[in-house]
């Protein structure tokens, strides 16, 4: 007596077979796809041959578009440089900004004054930096900002912030002029503070010369470090 197959294998090799019966369909529409982009590639190629002039107008709006991105890039980093270079603020409008984009202008104010290297460094854990650059001279810049919504109105910078950019703004950020910059004003123990340690104070008055005129901050402020290097020629 002979045993009859599984049916469950009867239908596994059913499945198979329709398995690549499917695959070989697919390859031949492939194929078929494959065939008609070579000839329509084919057949672009031929009719470019036969009209060479289309293939020129094409290297010409591609060049031309090529020149017209290059321009734009040119013309606008003019207008930066121009910009940069006649940047001014009014003390009033460092008043209304957010204490994060104030720390951007004092930034922006660095690098107008010839700071390439000018950069916003303040956030969390900053070890109490907002803005770090250097000069012309090789002076390596640490800036601290103190924003004050009020202005001359609001609370005074205290000791205890000038205890924080000492501690950290030579040693650890490697600063040889650290500034402590606010469009408020300092108590009478920050300034002792600061005469003693060397530290320079930027306070209302004085930032809104800076920010309004054009001259560097190392030109406003006294006993800046010597120069480490002589400025470049520009």
């Amino acid at each position: 007596m002979t045993r009859r197959p599984p049916a469950r294998r009867r239908r596994r090799c059913g499945t198979t077979r329709r398995s690549k019966h499917s695959s070989s369909e697919g390859l031949v529409f492939l194929g078929l796809v494959g065939l008609v982009a070579i000839s329509l590639i084919a057949a672009i190629l031929n009719w470019l041959a036969t009209h060479p002039w289309v293939v020129a107008l094409l290297l010409l709006a591609a060049a031309g578009a090529g020149g017209f991105w290059i321009r734009r890039r040119q013309e606008a980093a003019r207008w930066e440089q121009v910009r940069a270079q006649g940047l001014r603020y009014a003390v009033e409008h460092l008043d209304s900004l957010h204490h994060n984009d104030f720390e951007f202008a004092v930034r922006d104010l660095m690098h107008r004054d010839g700071c390439a290297d000018a950069q916003k460094v303040g956030g969390r854990g900053d070890n109490g930096a907002d803005v770090k650059a250097t000069d012309p001279f090789g002076r390596r810049w640490v800036i601290q900002c103190k924003h004050r919504k009020a202005g001359w109105s609001g609370s005074a910078v205290g000791t205890p912030d000038l205890q924080v950019l000492n501690g950290t703004g030579r040693q650890i950020h490697g600063g040889d002029v650290l500034v402590m910059l606010t469009n408020g004003r300092f108590s009478g123990p920050a300034l002792d503070f600061a005469k003693s340690q060397r530290l320079h104070l930027v306070d209302r008055k004085l930032l809104a010369e800076w920010a309004s005129g054009s001259r560097p901050l190392w030109e406003l402020l006294r006993a800046v470090p010597p120069p480490r290097k002589p400025p470049s020629l520009s």
